[in-house]
């Protein structure tokens, strides 16, 4: 199990910064070998599953997600979110905040709990270094920072 935490500050508005982060599939377009579908109908909620497919081929796999808390943000405040990933193969949680950032723009608190079924304790930490800099990057991709 890797749990990390990752924290970005973004030009744009709070209100843009969270529309950038849950607009899922538009993960797929920041991580590569992978497409995102939404399995509920819009707007996204409590409740809303979506599916990102990674890999190629036989190597594929699915990581299924639930939105389990929406709080968008609204009047200057913060918005958070609650991700349960509900895979056979990838499990765990991510949650991120999205607050006003001092000076302008917003700052982004992503926090997630990562666990690689079959995956021996040992591979935790390189997996803790490769999961902060792949989600790093996505999110940096997200909010247009790189």
């Amino acid at each position: 199990m890797v749990l990390f935490v990752l924290e970005r500050v973004s030009r744009h508005s709070v209100a843009e910064s969270w529309r950038r982060l849950t607009d899922w599939p538009r993960h797929a377009d920041v991580v590569p070998l992978t497409r995102v579908t939404v399995r509920t109908p819009a707007p996204t909620r409590r409740g809303t599953v979506f599916v990102a497919r990674s890999g190629l081929g036989p190597l594929a796999f699915d990581d299924p997600m639930e939105v389990v808390a929406w709080s968008p943000p609204g009047d200057g405040g913060p918005g958070t979110c609650r991700l349960v990933k509900r895979g056979t193969f990838v499990t765990g949680w991510a949650e991120f905040e999205v607050h006003p950032a001092d000076g302008g723009g917003s700052r982004v608190l992503w926090r997630e709990d990562l666990n690689v079924r079959g995956l021996p304790a040992f591979t935790d930490r390189p997996l803790g270094g490769t999961a902060r800099w792949m989600f790093g990057r996505a999110v940096d991709g997200l909010l247009g920072l790189g």
